[in-house]
């Protein structure tokens, strides 16, 4: 579909996702590749962001798969749907018949998790999106290592199902645990990092139109000065974007000590944090700002 990085590039500008070179190289040999795109880096960069334009550039569904601890087969791939199966049992006991178990255990009974979605979507290929891959056990990654390798799910009951188009898969993760070298070299890797300031700039502008230059340029520094303190959870992209419609919800132009002590808490996650920031490093950090701005 895409003739060039370039050409990738201006795409995803055009769905208002502004990639840097390096990300737009990685994602363009992965479509050309046919190879899962690993995305690595803090929570709030926009790691998931880029399956979500990937899936509307591409004009496909976006199939998403939320990892958690204890995540296994029946929630990510498939389960039999137990109270239907009943249901038919029972229908059929009333007419006096027999369920057999192939009647049971086919297509029609199958709850199709995200995973199984994928790999059985035929007319186009689906975007996979397997978010916050660290958050999982070790045993469905081990798991999820086969799903790639293969495209193909075996269920006892009814057989092998192979994906006749691979989906574009993108796998997340925030680092919380390292994930295993095995599943990382089936894929394509980058590290996304917060943006420049002119890059946030940017997204500020595009995502929150509403938003006067002066605001949306000081509230994209006050966020870049947040990032150099020391916080338990310095603010994503999405903060940013957060904090800058509730300032034009608030019907602000421009930051000052008490709005920015009133709406600390939008940006802000942590009452620790909010307690460090707030007072003299507010006062300090708008000097700064207004000094460069």
């Amino acid at each position: 579909m895409f003739r060039s990085i370039d050409d990738l590039q201006e795409a995803l500008r055009g769905k208002r996702y502004f990639a840097s070179r390096g990300l737009a190289t990685t994602m363009f040999l992965a479509l050309e590749l046919g190879r899962p795109l690993f995305l690595e880096g803090d929570a709030g960069v926009g790691k998931t962001e880029v399956a979500k334009v990937l899936a509307d550039l591409l004009d496909t569904e976006l199939i998403r798969l939320q990892c958690y601890e204890g995540l296994d087969v029946h929630h990510a791939v498939y389960e039999w749907n137990y109270t239907r199966q009943m249901m038919h049992i029972r229908l059929l006991e009333a007419r006096g018949d027999r369920a057999t178990e192939a009647e049971l255990f086919g297509p029609e009974f199958l709850l199709r998790r995200p995973l199984l979605q994928a790999i059985e979507k035929r007319d186009k290929p689906a975007v996979l999106l397997i978010d916050e891959i660290d958050r999982s056990d070790e045993e469905f990654e081990a798991f999820l290592l086969e799903i790639l390798s293969d495209f193909q799910i075996t269920i006892p009951e009814i057989g092998t199902i192979r994906a006749g188009k691979p989906p574009v898969v993108v796998v997340t993760s925030n680092r919380t645990r390292e994930v295993h070298d095995a599943l990382k070299r089936r894929c394509l890797y980058f590290w996304i990092d917060y943006p420049s300031f002119d890059t946030e700039l940017q997204i500020v502008l595009a995502k929150v139109p509403k938003a006067p230059a002066q605001l949306a340029r000081q509230v994209t520094a006050f966020v870049q000065e947040l990032r150099e303190a020391e916080l338990y959870k310095v603010p994503g992209i999405a903060e940013t974007l957060e904090w800058t419609a509730a300032l034009v919800a608030l019907d602000r132009d421009a930051l000052d000590e008490t709005v920015v002590e009133e709406t600390l808490g939008v940006v802000l996650k942590y009452q620790d944090d909010v307690e460090k920031i707030r007072g003299e490093a507010v006062t300090t950090m708008l000097g700064r700002i207004r000094a460069g701005v």
